[in-house]
């Protein structure tokens, strides 16, 4: 379900957070296996099972849009094409893992590398793995967010539907529409 706060909001970015770093931290022990390889197919089997988590906590799987009324399904796939995401509410895929692969692609091509020079070429490829992971995967938490948050301020702004206002916004308001119907009580034909 799409958060509907922005507290809640903040409370679901938070926990897609701490996922990430413990994917984060996953992907970093696995570059300690000495098989050349082992280590990208690892990050792409956790980034296929870390993605749709992330986008369902968000309420953006593809699952849940497609029972979503047409409106609002439209209204998040506009803020998602304008963030240009290409995962949120799809269907991952290992082609999609690896397109995503591709953005940290100097990253991993290194950490593979890396991994074979003796102790402190292990060192490096567990730092970048890390690094590597959390990138990916914050930079979706962060895309979701932003859907979900524009869907959050377009709901409180529609007309028809009452906008938030503070305590003393409201007072002045209220002195101000009393003051217009004083005056014009007063007014004569």
């Amino acid at each position: 379900m799409i958060p509907q706060t922005l507290e809640q909001l903040e409370q679901v970015r938070k926990e897609c957070r701490t996922m990430v770093r413990k994917r984060a931290a996953a992907s970093a022990g696995s570059t300690l296996v000495p098989l050349p390889g082992t280590d990208v197919l690892a990050d792409v089997g956790m980034l296929m099972q870390l993605l749709p988590a992330i986008n369902d906590k968000f309420g953006l799987s593809q699952k849940q849009l497609d029972g979503m009324d047409p409106e609002t399904k439209s209204m998040i796939y506009g803020f998602v094409m304008s963030i240009g995401s290409k995962v949120i509410g799809r269907m991952v895929t290992k082609e999609l893992v690896v397109q995503v692969l591709k953005r940290v692609g100097v990253r991993v091509a290194t950490k593979s590398v890396a991994k074979f020079v003796p102790f402190a070429g292990q060192g490096l490829a567990a730092a970048l793995s890390f690094t590597a992971m959390r990138y990916v995967g914050n930079k979706h938490i962060d895309d979701c967010f932003e859907v979900v948050k524009r869907m959050i301020e377009q709901r409180e702004g529609l007309p028809g539907e009452p906008v938030p206002v503070s305590l003393e916004e409201g007072s002045r308001q209220n002195s101000e529409d009393e003051e217009k119907l004083d005056t014009n009580a007063n007014v004569k034909p």
